[in-house]
């Protein structure tokens, strides 16, 4: 186990953001920066034992604080949308900034984390290698009630995981609600489309959405549709389909309903690359678990890492969640947390490489 700190890059304000690499025994390696807390690489082998970096991302910090497509990003206070961009909380009317074409609010508006610099800290846990990063969010930041106190946690352990943990208290009632906006392509981060990349998601249900992304309320069983990833389906098999929610969202861009939810960790995910043996599987104590298949990215978009252009369905991404716009739907699970009431949960996503043909099952 082994952590490497550096200077990442000088941000346009002058601040100076740093670079966090964690590797362990097997040599893989997980890199972070206090700049949004973000999420930057990930240096796994394939079935040859050549190590290939699956995440999007950037090779500066300003792209981090900027980031428009969310790569790597730490997304809070509160992920995915919220219909009209308000809400109602204790008798109170709540307004946040309309960041998705001017009507709702996604991924907390344009203040969000990834604007922030973290402190950052690092020890080696029993676990493996550890980076922390924590923010004070001051009451009515992005619009949301409460004095936050939020860290976020990345181990790399021995099995080759990433566990996130997440942890954050409020001196109010508000809502609390992050994940990790990654793009994975298990082929390598510039090498093209993720089509062939074959998803199991541990799901029967989903949540459709109306014409702007937002839950209707219904949770539909998957079984008959093109979003049925409940045995393992290459990503480009259905896409395409005349369906309507495909042409609603331009791709999959959904809430999948984790089967048997109880609060404890449970496999989400599972995605295997045919071409370089790589598998990922993706554990949550959360009930949901967003696909997003890269379905605009590409667009105002800076080059990544190594001038990478990523294009059109480049990566994709799995994000552990509450429900989107859950404060809508009372019925759902919530993510309202009482004054002095803990948010912690946790997010493991664990790589193997050398995966024979056949072997994800």
């Amino acid at each position: 186990m082994a952590i490497k700190i550096r200077t990442f890059g000088t941000l346009r304000d002058g601040r100076s953001a740093q670079l966090f690499t964690l590797t362990n025994a097997n040599g893989t390696e997980a890199s972070f920066t206090d700049m949004g807390a973000a999420w930057v690489s990930m240096t796994v082998q394939d079935r040859t034992g050549e190590p290939g970096d699956v995440l999007l991302g950037y090779d500066h910090p300003q792209y981090y604080a900027d980031n428009h497509g969310f790569l790597g990003a730490c997304v809070g206070r509160n992920a995915n949308r919220i219909a009209g961009g308000s809400f109602r909380l204790d008798g109170k009317e709540i307004r946040l900034e309309k960041n998705d074409n001017n009507r709702n609010n996604l991924h907390s508006g344009p203040n969000f984390f990834g604007g922030e610099l973290f402190q950052a800290e690092t020890e080696e846990s029993k676990l493996g290698s550890r980076v922390c990063f924590h923010l004070k969010s001051e009451s009515g930041k992005q619009g949301y009630p409460g004095n936050l106190e939020f860290t976020v946690s990345y181990t790399l352990t021995d099995t080759d995981s990433v566990m996130i943990e997440y942890r954050a208290v409020s001196d109010e009632t508000t809502i609390i609600n992050p994940t990790n906006h990654a793009y994975f392509n298990l082929k390598g981060h510039g090498a093209g489309d993720i089509l062939g990349q074959e998803v199991w998601i541990n799901a029967d249900r989903f949540t459709p959405v109306d014409p702007w992304l937002i839950p209707t309320g219904e949770l539909r069983e998957t079984a008959g549709t093109a979003l049925d990833f409940t045995w393992n389906k290459p990503i480009g098999q259905d896409i395409e389909a005349p369906e309507e929610q495909l042409t609603i969202a331009g791709g999959f861009d959904h809430n999948y309903v984790i089967n048997g939810f109880d609060g404890t960790l449970r496999l989400a995910a599972r995605v295997k690359d045919p071409e370089s043996g790589r598998m990922l599987k993706v554990y949550t104590d959360l009930p949901g678990i967003q696909f997003y298949t890269g379905n605009f990215l590409g667009e105002n978009q800076a080059l990544g890492k190594g001038d990478v252009s990523y294009g059109f369905r480049a990566g994709y991404c799995l994000e552990t969640q509450y429900f989107p716009d859950a404060v809508h739907h009372p019925e759902w699970k919530q993510a309202v947390f009482r004054a002095g009431e803990e948010y912690h949960h946790f997010t493991v996503y664990q790589f193997i490489s050398g995966m024979d043909e056949g072997e994800a099952d």
